[in-house]
């Protein structure tokens, strides 16, 4: 026989008596701090093992802004930016045709950007510099004729390396970003009278750039390190500048790290440009921009004066 249930109700608190205080304990992560430590140790074994080399550091403080080397990355920049320039604008009316429901605009552009993307960059750039081997002289009829050999310097032939190979990744981005724009959208600028031409200019561009920017952004971080490439064509960037002077100096290794460093130096510049062009163009479709390096800094330094500052916590409670 069961026992008969106390269901008479149970005395309510009194409304004077505070809730009693939630003590939480923080859950340990001990996976945490033993990986914590392993990465540590890995780091201090790395930098040790540097530390100990048969490397003379003073040689890359040296060299770091010697004019060659300056006159390389400068190189570097110009050939960067014109192919990514060339690259975007060709890219851009790519993918128009490739859009185009003209048969021969879009099977020119499909198979553009199936030759481009299909082949190495380092076989393109050996393609172009060797033309003359095979075109011994431009001519173009009337309006100019010259040998290919003075035509395809090793300027030239990076920028074409470069720039038709960018042109093929830049107009699968501009179509991803362009057939992101609903439908909806055009519709309502023709049904306002607006032309194809006006309705991409001030219609969909606008808004296919918030979808466009972080892969053409990342697009042109990876082109400044292919230019690397252009090495082999003779063309006179910062990493063969490097190589000249490691190879006279005897300082090969040293060199090589002079120029990892200005790789790292100019992404970052321009990885820090990206993330604001990035936030320009979301101002339309997030409620909170993502906070800048500088505002993140400042978050963490007053998180940290707040926690750890004294009477902060009973300052916080009274103004509360």
């Amino acid at each position: 026989m069961t026992a008969p249930l106390d269901k008479a109700p149970s005395a309510p608190p009194s409304a004077g008596t505070a809730p009693e205080a939630i003590k939480a304990i923080p859950v340990r992560h001990y996976g945490r701090y033993v990986s914590a430590a392993v990465v540590i140790v890995l780091l201090l074994l790395v930098v040790k093992a540097f530390a100990e080399a048969d490397l003379t550091w003073g040689s890359v403080g040296s060299f770091f802004f010697n004019d060659q080397i300056m006159e390389g990355v400068k190189n570097t920049l110009v050939v960067s930016v014109l192919s990514m320039l060339m690259g975007l604008v060709l890219g851009i009316v790519l993918a128009v045709m490739r859009m185009s429901k003209n048969p021969v605009t879009n099977s020119v552009a499909w198979g553009y950007i199936w030759f481009f993307r299909g082949t190495p960059v380092y076989v393109q750039l050996l393609l172009w510099f060797n033309l003359a081997l095979i075109f011994p002289v431009l001519n173009l009829g009337p309006i100019y004729k010259d040998e290919m050999t003075d035509v395809m310097t090793p300027f030239m032939a990076a920028l074409l390396g470069l720039g038709l190979n960018e042109a093929a990744y830049m107009a699968e981005i501009c179509r991803a970003g362009i057939q992101s724009v609903d439908e909806g959208q055009t519709e309502a600028s023709q049904a306002l009278g607006m032309t194809n031409g006006q309705n991409m200019r001030r219609i969909v561009l606008p808004q296919a750039m918030r979808v466009i920017v972080p892969p053409t952004g990342n697009e042109f971080i990876n082109l400044l390190k292919t230019s690397a490439l252009c090495a082999v064509v003779q063309y006179e960037e910062v990493l063969r500048k490097s190589q000249n002077i490691g190879n006279n100096s005897g300082a090969v290794v040293e060199m090589l790290f002079v120029a990892t460093i200005w790789f790292l130096v100019i992404t970052t510049v321009f990885s820090i440009g990206q993330f604001y062009l990035e936030r320009h163009y979301a101002r339309g479709s997030s409620r909170q921009l993502p906070a800048t390096p500088w505002q993140r800094a400042r978050q963490l330094v007053f998180t940290f004066s707040r926690g750890t500052g004294s009477g902060s916590g009973s300052g916080a409670g009274g103004a509360a």
